[in-house]
């Protein structure tokens, strides 16, 4: 399996069904894996340029974390919406990355999503022309987990856990929701943890 490059701009990708970017109902609250209505945006630690990504999507659970994994440093589980069924990883520049898979292997529905990264805190809020981040996205059917699992952890999704909790945002007129998209993401670049 080959990482293929990602663009980021302004600290985040996307895992995306049909290019769908509710970025209203993102919820920040661990400061890495932020799950919306459909989707997730992914909050890396470079501001711009490119990330490693490498992206398998299965029919069943991978196995459970062992020590195997030590190269990560912060993997985190989330359940995704996918009712287009189309859930790809996507640059929020130049749109899907056609040479990563197809997440959504049973169609539309709810997918697990385990999210492994390394490096978001080598070039913090840096713009990079090479990458030093990598991420490894795992899928699955979801069934009926909805927990978001913090299964390695950081300081800063410590920190962005400890954080008080936004209250809830009523919905965005479509012309907002770009804005409070770029508003998120810079929000959650200097340490916030959701709207403000």
């Amino acid at each position: 399996m080959t990482a293929v490059s990602v663009y980021v701009p302004e600290g985040s990708f996307g895992v995306l069904d049909q290019g769908e970017i509710p970025a209203h109902t993102a919820d920040w609250s661990n400061g890495f894996v932020a799950v919306m209505s459909i989707g997730v945006l992914i909050a890396t630690g470079i501001h711009s340029g490119p990330v490693r990504v490498q992206a398998i999507a299965s029919a069943e659970p991978p196995p459970a974390l062992g020590e195997e994994h030590p190269a990560w440093d912060e993997i985190v589980e989330v359940t995704v919406q996918a009712p287009s069924g189309l859930l790809r990883v996507e640059s929020l520049h130049t749109g899907a990355i056609d040479s990563l898979p197809l997440l959504s292997l049973d169609g539309s529905g709810p997918y697990r999503l385990r999210v492994h990264a390394r490096g978001r805190h080598i070039a913090r809020d840096k713009v990079r022309d090479e990458p030093v981040e990598d991420y490894l996205l795992l899928t699955w059917p979801a069934g009926t987990a909805t927990e978001i699992e913090i299964l390695r952890s950081s300081d800063e999704i410590q920190d962005a856990m400890r954080a008080p909790a936004p209250p809830p945002q009523p919905a965005d007129a479509p012309d907002d929701a770009e804005r409070r998209s770029r508003i998120e993401r810079e929000r959650l670049l200097r340490g916030g943890n959701g709207p403000g």
